[in-house]
């Protein structure tokens, strides 16, 4: 999506992986007059500790080089501590150090209409702008607009009906269901609901929700923030173990919403039996999406078979004219996905794989069938040919995928406003 130049600012909350790595797309961009960023604390000992964290990054170089190649110099100038002011590649940055509470910083005072919340603190759509810990709708009290937030949403209150003003959305898959007279808050999912999302779609629109009998996918997942560098005890009252074990040393198996998440963005999805798993590996960015889906085969149709998977996926990355969706046959390893822009999902085609074979079902178990009807039957027990297929799909979760997506995201609603 190209940059516009939008005659208004930009407000960023948080500075972690998400945070620094939006900064450096919307600077690329030039879509925003200026950038807000909410840093909720001091940092460093001056404004130039700041500068030096957001010039580079052990995972993707030098800014400088992210925006002009190897031969670019630095584009941070212009640092002025009193003001809390510097520009990057011209673009005007302010910052934030004293807030932490969205319904505290006072958009409003700084003109920002739009933020993007890279926190991960605040993803309870419910919670109101006067919650004691904070709030997405803080940000909207304290004077946005729209917030973009970049995590599922994480509802407490199960019962409670889910607030009217709200929506999950990725890009490519569901992202006309934003409606801007109706939404203020949109969740950007996760990256690897991101990732997921543009593997099953294409499947579901070639052979059907229907005929998808089940699904399940593991993520082979970089290490986040939440893991540890080296072992320590758990904090009081942590029941998940493995959270305070070194990545740097383990493969270590967690949990991931994705299954959730999906449903948001895919209706059909939540009447495909699916399961999510997830283990992180001890690499900085770069995940892989090993998908498993059962299809029953049609005697009247063609086989599905490695051949018509990939030929799915590569007439859907054909079809993609955003570019989200990659489908590819070369031999890769997650190195060579690092960075990669705009790629949600990268369909390796030389490791698709395909089994088809008869599921015996016996109907005398299948619960409501009638009795009298079972009793006519000369036998009881059907066979169904079933093809499982097995799919991979790499995504750098950090900038390459989740970033750029977000960034396209954000773009969207300010085109709205």
């Amino acid at each position: 999506m190209a940059a516009s130049g939008y005659k208004f600012k930009l407000g960023i909350n948080g500075l972690g992986r998400i945070g620094k790595l939006t900064l450096w797309n919307h600077v690329a961009r030039k879509s925003f007059d200026e950038i807000v960023v909410n840093l909720g604390r001091k940092a460093g000992t001056s404004l130039s500790d700041v500068a030096h964290y957001i010039q580079r990054d052990s995972t993707y170089g030098w800014l400088h080089g992210y925006l002009y190649g190897h031969q670019a110099r630095s584009v941070v100038t212009d640092i002025d501590e009193d003001k809390g002011r510097l520009r990057i590649d011209g673009v005007p940055v302010r910052f934030l150090r004293e807030k932490r509470n969205p319904a505290e910083i006072g958009w409003a005072e700084h003109g920002v209409r739009l933020v993007v919340d890279t926190s991960g603190q605040f993803l309870d759509p419910a919670a109101g702008p006067d919650a004691p810990k904070g709030s997405a709708r803080g940000h909207l009290a304290a004077g946005a607009e729209k917030v973009v937030v970049s995590a599922p949403f994480k509802v407490k209150d199960k019962v409670a009906p889910m607030p009217t003003d709200i929506i999950t959305t990725v890009m490519g898959v569901n992202g006309n269901d934003y409606d801007p007279r109706r939404h203020r808050i949109v969740s950007c999912a996760s990256c690897t609901t991101t990732c997921l999302a543009h593997m099953m779609r294409p499947l579901i629109d070639a052979v059907g929700a229907k005929r998808i009998l089940s699904a399940s996918m593991a993520t082979v997942h970089a290490a986040t923030s939440s893991q540890e560098v080296l072992d320590r005890l758990p904090e009081a009252g942590k029941t998940d173990l493995r959270k305070s074990r070194s990545i740097m040393n383990n493969i270590i198996l967690t949990s991931t919403g994705a299954a959730n998440a999906l449903r948001l963005v895919i209706p059909e999805m939540n009447d495909i039996p699916f399961i999510a798993e997830s283990v992180r590996i001890p690499t900085s960015t770069g995940s892989l999406i090993i998908l498993v889906v059962n299809l029953q085969e049609e005697p009247a149709g063609g086989r599905i078979d490695r051949t018509a998977i990939n030929a799915i996926y590569r007439q859907a990355a054909g079809d993609s004219p955003e570019g989200y969706l990659i489908y590819t046959e070369d031999q890769n390893v997650s190195a060579d996905i690092i960075g990669m822009p705009r790629a949600a999902a990268i369909i390796e085609g030389h490791e698709t794989h395909t089994r088809t074979a008869e599921a015996c079902i016996d109907l005398a178990k299948v619960p409501g069938l009638d009795a009298g009807l079972l009793a006519s039957m000369k036998t009881q027990v059907i066979r169904i040919p079933v093809t499982q297929a097995v799919i991979y799909g790499w995504y750098d979760n950090e900038n390459g995928s989740y970033v750029h997506m977000l960034g396209d995201r954000t773009v969207s609603i300010a085109e709205t406003l």
